[in-house]
């Protein structure tokens, strides 16, 4: 049978409905010795109309047989087969008519296991008793990637049943969605291992792992929950599996409906790509997420909300699917905000909507600020583009923003909305609109009207306050204007949103005021029984998605609020953060940041000191332009920093302490090393030297921290330590540690031999990104970036241009740019080079450097000035 290829023109259309499967026999071979596989698929369809042509998924497969039995007893053989590679499917031609009826097309094909994170695919670790290199095989099918392992109908509004064996080595273990039926050895080393037929589910959905896995278990409401771990792990996800007890019933509960499938796996693999796979039944994560080892790490709180975010899925995604990618950031918005709601409800002592605010809430504004961004509510051709859709605006905004909507209608609303949603579309498809529409009708609000404004439209506003006082009497004059974070671009622009903004004061800070719906650009709102002294606040507990741009005199009124921390923590976080956005983008002085950090130098919690850090960095990397203005900044940090340095513990972690306070610890250490105080480079010098001969190791806590601040200064010598150092590591948690401390070396040459190694394939690909992104926090790590960028482009781009990973790494390396002259220099570059797939990054890249070239000839002589007069 010929393989044709195509070089039809590329336009992306949606399968035709024709041709619909209703079941799926799989069957699939892997061979983890050569990474490949083979495969058979058979499919019962229905042929709706006589056709001479069927339409399906496939992709990076090599087709070797097809053939159609109908119904009637004809069998059909192709007379031509086309695959249309960029549209990635596959079109069979029939020399006759097919009639309408069933029949079962029957494929056979053979498929690679690359490394590429998608579709089946392998990963790389070492056996836990010889240290000799194996490979397992993952699926990960999200988004619509199904077709890179069998033929399908890969839509996610096409759902059918599956069947499917797994052929495999006797000593690796075989998990999909559904338990297992049957296992059959076939001959001394393979077995043939059946699983029980699905309920009704799209393609992408199917979970295939084949691995050396040890698991532990319990059972909830007669559902078996399994851990999966690499061998000789296995007690290090008992935590996991506590949580999984836990969090399982609170999702019955809180959807009024019972998990829906006969067993529940939770699968940590090494080396695995990061964030989770929520496959229905089968949730896949990497192992150094889901897994606590011997040092505690990953902390609880990380494992109970990846745990509840896994789970998510099984009902939002798994039960309800999503009609089309278009409706992709649901799914994904729904799992960041309800693993959230689940673990802060299940544990409270985790203080965890803090670190939504600081991880999640502040982050996704910072992202959705720049003017390029889209709404989070895009329509979806080819599935292709989610990659290039979904970012933090997609997954943190989105959360944010149905926090929002919690708040306004809610917990018990949302709740029975939620539930009336689950239960309209079990086993289904559904848009976002009905979503909204259930919603809207158990809580009687204008939900649709609003959500369509904040999912649709692009951006958020800022809410620019001034306030009048009389007697007890507060009147604020309130506007909103859409928040243009790069401070460029024109000045007219209509766009309004609906805005919830609740109001606090002085006198009890965390209780609300009163409420208002601001739907118009400016309104006027009374404040009644409010001293004349007392400040009063937009916002408080951080629910509203907004900017607030305080007049001068109401900020001065919140200062000592904030330095005597009767200000809560989490609206000193977000007022801090409010102003270092208004900053940048124009709409206020970089001076009063400094002096809002200065105001803050007494600063105890952990989740402010994040804040304040991520600040911090960002100054240090601009001011790194000015020679002259530099040198004041570093001093300025250096003194922010004493009082805290001097209240904890810096180099002598206390057994039993708080895991905030081992993370205080570390943030204050980075940052004395990036602040260049000569008094930590010294200790972690001694340290190092101690640690490397063995005579006294290194707290785990503080290894990086150490680990960074000796590479800062490093010589060649030093660089050869830890090469020798990475070599010797047993652990890939270490190994990842040295990789990412290589990054802050300050020396050209050492840098371009560390970028050579980086891309190596000794170097875990996983951990690139957070590599670079320390990299690019130094001036020479920025330019050997550029320069490695331009001479290994079509590596980079051919290895990692076809997935997320290369967008995310040209913003990484490029954002921190701040002249004009590389903005024209990328800009030519980009033009006569391959980005396709990444054009969305491409343009938050010119963006970011634009800002940063404008923010700095606009604040420059301000920020000099602001910190001259705190010597």
């Amino acid at each position: 049978m010929p393989r044709i290829p195509t070089t039809l023109p590329y336009k992306f259309e949606r399968l035709p409905s024709s041709v619909v499967p209703s079941h799926y026999t799989i069957v699939l071979t892997p061979d983890l010795e050569n990474c490949v596989f083979d495969g058979t698929v058979n499919v019962d369809l229905e042929v709706k109309h006589p056709t001479t042509r069927i339409v399906l998924n496939c992709v990076d497969l090599e087709v070797r047989h097809i053939e159609l039995h109908h119904d009637d007893g004809t069998l059909f053989l192709p007379s031509k087969v086309i695959f249309a590679v960029k549209c990635e499917t596959v079109a069979i031609y029939f020399a006759s008519e097919v009639p309408a009826g069933r029949c079962k097309l029957s494929i056979n094909f053979k498929g690679y296991l690359d490394d590429c994170m998608r579709g089946f695919y392998r990963c790389k670790y070492k056996s836990h008793d010889t240290e000799e290199e194996r490979f397992c095989a993952i699926s990960k099918f999200d988004a619509g990637q199904a077709h890179r392992c069998f033929p399908c109908w890969d839509e996610p509004a096409i759902k059918a049943t599956f069947d499917i064996t797994l052929r495999i080595p006797t000593n690796r273990v075989a998990l999909s969605n559904m338990p297992v039926s049957h296992e059959e050895e076939m001959t001394d080393s393979t077995k043939a291992v059946r699983f029980e037929t699905t309920p009704i589910m799209s393609a992408h959905l199917v979970a295939i792992v084949v691995a050396e896995l040890d698991f532990i278990e319990e059972t909830v409401d007669g559902i078996p929950i399994r851990v999966y771990t690499p061998l000789g792990k296995k007690e290090q996800g008992r935590f996991a599996l506590e949580a999984a007890v836990r969090v399982l019933p609170f999702y019955k509960e809180h959807f009024e409906l019972p998990y829906p499938l006969p067993k529940l796996d939770f699968v940590a693999i090494e080396n695995f790509s990061p964030g989770t796979v929520g496959n229905w039944g089968c949730i896949i994560y990497r192992d150094l997420g889901l897994l606590r080892g011997d040092k505690l790490k990953p902390p609880k709180r990380t494992v109970a909300l990846l745990v509840a975010h896994g789970l998510v899925y099984q009902w939002i995604g798994g039960l309800t699917t999503m009609e089309w990618w278009t409706h992709f950031w649901l799914k994904e918005g729904y799992a960041a905000f309800l693993q959230y709601l689940c673990t802060a409800h299940l544990y409270p002592e985790f203080d965890l909507w803090t670190q939504f605010i600081s991880d999640t809430y502040c982050h996704a504004r910072t992202m959705d600020g720049v003017r390029s961004v889209i709404p989070l509510e895009v329509t979806i051709g080819h599935p292709i583009e989610v990659q290039d859709v979904f970012d933090d605006i997609s997954c943190s905004k989105a959360a944010s923003v149905i926090r929002m909507l919690h708040r306004y209608i809610g917990d018990a609303n949302f709740t029975k909305g939620m539930s009336l949603y689950l239960h309209n579309f079990e086993y289904g498809n559904a848009t976002t609109d009905d979503l909204w529409e259930c919603l809207e009708e158990v809580s009687n609000k204008p939900v649709l009207e609003i959500m369509r404004t904040w999912t649709r439209q692009s951006g958020y506003p800022v809410v620019s306050v001034k306030c009048e006082i009389e007697g007890d009497t507060h009147k604020l004059y309130l506007e909103q204007a859409p928040f243009k974070g790069i401070g460029l671009g024109p000045d007219s622009d209509d766009r309004l949103w609906p805005i919830p903004i609740q109001f606090s004061a002085a006198a009890d800070p965390q209780h609300v005021i009163h409420e208002y719906m601001l739907r118009s650009k400016e309104a006027i709102v009374l404040l009644e029984h409010v001293k004349p002294t007392d400040w009063v606040m937009l916002n408080p507990g951080v629910f509203g998605f907004y900017r607030v741009n305080y007049s001068s005199e109401m900020l001065e009124m919140l200062k000592p609020g904030v330095a005597d921390l009767s200000i809560p923590a989490i609206d000193r976080l977000t007022l801090l953060d409010d102003y270092f956005s208004l900053a940048k983008a124009g709409l206020c002085s970089t001076g009063q940041v400094l002096r809002l950090l200065h105001a803050m130098k007494n600063e105890t919690s952990c989740c402010v000191w994040v804040e304040m850090c991520n600040i911090l960095v960002r100054l240090r990397v601009l001011l790194q332009h000015s020679d002259d203005v530099y040198p004041l900044f570093m001093d300025f940090g250096k003194r922010l920093l004493q009082p805290i340095s001097q209240s904890i513990r810096l180099w002598n972690p206390a057994a039993d302490e708080k895991y905030e306070d081992r993370v205080l610890r570390c943030l204050i250490l980075d940052q004395l090393n990036a602040f260049d105080d000569q008094a930590t480079y010294e200790e972690s010098k001694k340290r190092f030297n101690s640690h490397v001969t063995g005579s006294i190791r290194l707290h785990h806590d503080i290894q990086s921290s150490v680990y960074c601040g000796v590479l800062a200064k490093a010589d060649t010598a030093t660089y050869e330590t830890f090469l020798k150092m990475y070599h010797e590591a047993t652990s890939q948690e270490e190994k990842d540690r040295i990789a990412i401390s290589l990054a802050t070396i300050d020396d050209t040459e050492l840098l371009r031999e560390v970028m050579k190694f980086l891309f190596s394939d000794e170097v875990n690909p996983q951990i690139l990104l957070r590599v670079f992104g320390v990299m690019t926090h130094i001036k020479r790590g920025r330019e050997v970036m550029w320069e490695f960028s331009k001479e290994n482009w079509n590596k980079l781009y051919s290895k990692y241009g076809s997935f997320a990973l290369f967008s995310h790494y040209l913003v990484t390396a490029f954002q921190n740019f701040a002249t004009q002259e590389i903005v024209e220099e990328l800009e030519e570059f980009f033009t006569n080079n391959e980005t396709s797939g990444a054009e969305k990054a491409v343009q938050q890249v010119l963006c970011y450097i634009r800002m940063n070239t404008a923010w700095l000839k606009r604040d420059l002589v301000d920020i000099k000035s602001v910190l001259e007069s705190f010597l």
